[in-house]
């Protein structure tokens, strides 16, 4: 008779039976978990791609302490929308679009760097050494070719870097670009990133500002654990939501979900490795006073 993990998701249940290397193998991949939080600003990225084309689209700009989740959050609304297949009725043929494109921004506040970051993801050839009116008016042409609604910007506060003349060039890039195509613009980065929207005014006017914090010890951090759990490939149940493990991960994780996933992943490779095969309290100690050489921070 086959054995079944009735705390495992079925996807993972059969991840058990693999090898310890396998597993552990396993815990160091990205990995999605649908948390209430997340899948609210999806729900409002998902809204702001949709909405008409308007003179003065809404953007949106997400914040938060560094390694939250936020990157995460947007790489899966990317995966979900980074393309799209169009049949045209009347040819049968079918139009690949792209509604959505991402980038890192510039290390520094450089326009023509930008320009040259998002022509990147067109895979057509462009000479970087080209001005940056030739850049512009390329990418203005793709964009339009390809039907984009909406450019996300992750690392955004990176536009803090350079003069403060270098930093109203970039922004006005970015409004002229909105403006003339109509579509939104979704800034992801820390709270300093508040501050790009201050080099003008109208900017400030243009973004809606959502704030994803760090977690509090309550009932939404339970319920995210017990996600935590079901995708761990552990054969025994932890009960990581119980109120002793919760108050350890939290204090050791200060809230922060980078944190929480990497003390989770290290008690996990410890269970696994030690046949334990479930994260008790003593294991989760073990890994407490690694706080200051694992660079996880605790937030008071």
């Amino acid at each position: 008779m086959m054995t079944t993990y009735p705390h495992l998701l079925e996807r993972i249940q059969a991840l058990v039976s693999s090898s310890k290397e396998e597993r552990i193998h396993f815990l160091y991949e990205d990995r999605w978990i649908g948390y209430d939080r997340a899948k609210k600003i999806i729900a409002v990225l998902e809204d702001l791609l949709q909405q008409p084309r308007k003179i003065r689209p809404l953007s949106l700009l997400l914040i938060g302490e560094p390694n939250n989740g936020k990157t995460t959050i947007i790489r899966e609304f990317y995966r979900q929308n980074h393309t799209m297949s169009i049949r045209d009725p009347v040819t049968d043929l079918i139009d690949v679009t792209k509604p959505a494109i991402l980038i890192e921004a510039p290390p520094t506040a450089d326009e023509k760097a930008l320009y040259i970051a998002l022509l990147d993801h067109f895979f057509v050839p462009f000479r970087p050494t080209d001005s940056k009116t030739k850049l512009r008016y390329q990418l203005i042409h793709l964009l339009r070719r390809f039907g984009t609604r909406m450019l996300i910007i992750d690392e955004i506060h990176n536009f803090l870097s350079g003069t403060a003349m270098k930093q109203r060039e970039v922004m006005n890039a970015l409004k002229s670009i909105t403006n003339e195509l109509m579509i939104s613009i979704v800034g992801i980065g820390t709270k300093d990133a508040v501050r790009v929207l201050h080099t003008d005014p109208q900017h400030a006017s243009r973004f809606d500002v959502a704030d994803l914090p760090n977690w509090d010890l309550d009932l939404d951090f339970r319920n995210l654990l017990v996600s935590y759990e079901r995708i761990l490939p552990l054969k025994m149940a932890s009960n990581l939501s119980a109120r002793q493990s919760a108050t350890l991960l939290h204090e050791i994780s200060g809230g922060n979900l980078g944190d929480l996933n990497r003390i989770l992943v290290e008690c996990a490779k410890d269970a696994i490795l030690s046949g334990a095969e479930q994260i008790s309290i003593e294991t989760i100690k073990k890994f407490k006073s690694l706080k200051p050489t694992a660079g996880l921070r605790k937030v008071n």
